[in-house]
């Protein structure tokens, strides 16, 4: 048994070392990161962290305002691709790699191949984006093997809806949002009928905060009906879909991170993930999933992980902006105890703001105790976000995405911390950083205690610790006590170690030396059941005390 670390690159941003960033600016002015910026040494460094599994965030072509069309690759109309270099989440292929992070563009595949080939040799697996709920607006696949039908193809228009459909339309109503259709071209974009939006939005006119650059599949539900779903005889879309991954499986693709999996009938993930894991016993399905209501049911669909966003990231944001005590994170992991294996923690992704930016906590050593908590108490996985590491603020003023404190996912750029990184021009406090993320992994991958071990909270008799979070973990005669302080000052803190949880590990009294797997440094401690541990915590810190029982 292994404790699952999952490194979240953006993969057309990790390996772009331009630094002009020109706000709006095109792949030509601002660059773009690469595949084969993945080096063996590269790959090598991302293992050294502790990472078990790479996800590379946007692989599967979508819509760009790049023009590839010399390559035949369809051009798309700006008017409905968001940002110059276009969101990952408007797939316009299945089949296909997007060209963007390709050296050869027609070698496109290959290379893709070669970076599983590389990150396999690396020790690493591989996720990629399976986004099942919507397309771009101009969805044409190219790549598709020669016996597919498309998308859309055999689709009565002349329906809203029909179970054997793959969209969703408003017959006899043209696409017209409230945008301009032109964006700089001399012929607006035309779309009639107009299909539904993304976003559950089924009429014709998407407003700009909508995912107006995308269409909804549909996999047999009724939602003009209210939610009716005809799943018998099984919809053309799961047929469909399902090959998609399978395309993918055999690529050598380990996992699937589904993007907004829980707008997708759990009916169809029943049947998907059984259809891929009966031929790839190997491959996970990570699903984002913010309903806890619907944890369970998607769960039971064949998902392996699932976001724990709504619960424990939401918790922990509280608790490093100090609004809320710690306490709370107690009550965020009970919420789920009896899933808490499949429970995916994190702090950041493409999707929240970074830790370091204004909108946050302004500086990424604050994140250091919520990371050393989510890493450590469970042996669930933890995600960490590429950057993350180095305290990136996402704080530039990008182009589409603006500056909101978030890596851009729309936008042509490059980030600044891991451009620094690999010209070793770090800061103290970003090496550090780095430091303390390195060595809190490696740990999680070494002990036995987080990866197999017994999980105890003790804030139920530490009542007085309001910054600060205190658990055990063990396994065969080997003690985790950690502790970690949210404070933004150094504090002397007193852990109350409860009777029952000699008891429940089945431990003994005694006294011990303890090491601070973190700093190597030396604790002498007095285990008595109800007794106490005092011990020295630094500002946004924490520590790891190993004993041997």
């Amino acid at each position: 048994m292994e404790k699952v670390l999952i490194y979240q690159i953006f993969t057309r941003l990790y390996g772009n070392r331009n630094t002009t960033r020109m706000a709006n600016g095109s792949l030509a002015d601002n660059g773009c990161g690469k595949m084969a910026d993945f080096t063996p040494e590269v790959l090598k460094d991302i293992a050294g962290m502790g990472i078990t599994h790479v996800w590379y965030t946007g692989i599967i072509r979508h819509a760009t305002q790049t023009d590839y069309s010399g390559y035949g690759i369809p051009r798309q109309h700006p008017a409905v691709v968001k940002g110059k270099a276009g969101s990952p989440y408007a797939i316009a292929d299945y089949y296909d790699v997007d060209p963007d992070l390709a050296v050869n563009v027609p070698l496109r595949m290959q290379e893709f191949e070669e970076l599983v080939e590389r990150t396999h040799k690396a020790g690493l697996k591989v996720i990629i984006d399976f986004v099942p709920n919507h397309v771009a607006r101009q969805y044409k696949s190219v790549c598709k093997p020669k016996k597919v039908k498309d998308l859309g193809e055999t689709d009565d228009t002349m329906l809203g809806f029909n179970p054997q459909n793959n969209f969703y339309y408003c017959p006899g109503q043209r696409f017209t949002p409230y945008f301009d259709l032109y964006a700089g071209e001399i012929d607006p974009y035309l779309e009639e009928p107009a299909k539904a939006t993304g976003n559950d939005h089924f009429d014709n006119a998407p407003g700009k905060n909508d995912w107006y650059e995308t269409v909804k599949l549909n996999y047999g539900v009724d939602y003009y009906a209210g939610g009716v779903g005809y799943f018998d005889p099984m919809p053309d879309t799961w047929t469909k879909m399902t090959d998609i991954l399978l395309f993918w499986a055999k690529k050598g693709v380990d996992g699937f991170r589904c993007d907004m999996a829980e707008m997708v009938p759990a009916e169809f993930w029943a049947y998907a993930t059984q259809t891929v894991k009966k031929k790839y016993k190997q491959i996970v399905f990570i699903g984002e999933v913010y309903n806890p209501s619907e944890y369970r049911h998607y769960l039971a669909s064949g998902f392996d992980w699932l976001y724990d966003k709504v619960g424990m990231y939401d918790t922990m944001r509280a608790v490093i902006c100090h609004h809320a005590l710690t306490s709370a994170i107690t009550n965020a992991w009970q919420s789920t105890d009896d899933i808490r294996d499949h429970m995916l923690y994190f702090l950041e992704n493409h999707d929240e703001q970074r830790i370091a930016s204004d909108f946050f906590a302004t500086d990424g050593q604050k994140g250091v105790p919520a990371m050393i908590a989510s890493v450590l108490m469970q042996q669930n996985p933890f995600m960490l976000y590429a950057g993350e590491e180095y305290g990136e603020r996402g704080m530039d003023r990008k182009g589409f995405s603006g500056n909101d404190g978030r890596t851009t996912i729309f936008d042509y750029w490059s980030v600044d911390t891991l451009c620094r990184a690999t010209q070793k021009k770090l800061t103290s406090e970003e090496q550090a950083l780095f430091d303390i993320h390195q060595k809190t992994m490696l740990l999680a991958r070494q002990e036995k205690a987080v990866a197999e071990g017994v999980f105890f909270d003790l804030m139920y008799v530490n009542g007085h610790l309001q910054r600060q979070y205190a658990f055990l973990r063990y396994v065969k005669g080997e003690l985790l006590l950690v502790v970690v302080n949210f404070e933004d000052r150094d504090v002397v803190s007193e852990v109350n170690i409860p009777a029952h949880s000699f008891d429940y590990l089945e431990i003994k009294e005694k006294k011990v030396i303890a090491t601070d797997l973190l700093t190597k440094e030396k604790l002498a401690m007095s285990l008595r059941k109800d007794g106490s541990v005092r011990m020295e915590i630094a500002a946004r810190s924490g520590r790891v005390w190993k004993v041997k029982i």
